[in-house]
């Protein structure tokens, strides 16, 4: 398919009140699916949002999110993720205890496949997802913070988290690390891996820095 006709099809999509089937049967026949998708679904939540801002969504997989969750092993309290997307990680993140368990999300689709997924595992209303842009939200009671982000969104999101996190909390990335940060925990490697960050340790390294400390 040519790449004016891939955006008629993005175009009549986002005109149109669609359902899953339709999609489906949309972009089987294009051939083109995860960029139908992406442009007549989900591109919307972000129409308002600047380019360098925008995060394709891509879910986590299984290796990821096991990979996320080693390096939570043994923390508790709420855990919050940013840019949520289908909301798997903030339900497996309930499933190993954190309490609350908050994703937020600004594309309505994926708030409501958020829900979705949360009723058929049994979780819905134990699960909290908004509809809210990640750079207003309040961090500071936020003990854990996971983040699959892009490199140029993750650059921009360190000042808020050295802000506004307590002391105690860690932050986890996974597919790119935090840019400026040193990480304390990996897991996996390749596409997999995920690194920890223990904000504590951060403070300090960037205190010492802008001291002249050896570190």
């Amino acid at each position: 398919m040519d790449p004016e006709d891939v955006e008629q099809v993005a175009a009549e999509l986002q005109g149109k009140k669609i359902n899953g089937w339709d999609v489906l049967q949309i972009a089987a026949g294009t051939g083109l699916t995860a960029y139908v998708v992406w442009a007549g679904i989900l591109m919307p939540g972000f129409r308002k949002v600047p380019l360098k801002l925008q995060v394709p969504y891509i879910p986590a997989s299984a290796k990821q999110m096991e990979n996320v969750m080693q390096l939570l092993k043994g923390r508790s309290g709420k855990i919050v993720d940013l840019g949520s997307g289908d909301g798997r990680i903030v339900l497996e993140a309930y499933k190993q205890g954190f309490r609350p368990a908050v994703g937020y999300e600004l594309n309505p689709w994926l708030l409501r496949l958020s829900s979705y997924r949360a009723w058929k595992a049994g979780c819905y209303g134990k699960v909290s997802y908004y509809k809210e842009d990640l750079w207003k939200v309040n961090l500071s009671d936020c003990q854990n913070v996971t983040v699959f982000l892009a490199p140029s969104v993750l650059m921009l999101l360190e000042k808020k988290l050295l802000m506004e996190l307590p002391e105690e909390a860690r932050v986890v990335a996974g597919r790119f690390p935090l840019p400026n940060w040193t990480h304390t925990d990996t897991a996996g490697e390749g596409v997999n891996q995920a690194w920890a960050y223990d904000v504590q340790v951060v403070r300090q390294l960037k205190k010492d820095e802008s001291q002249g400390s050896p570190v």
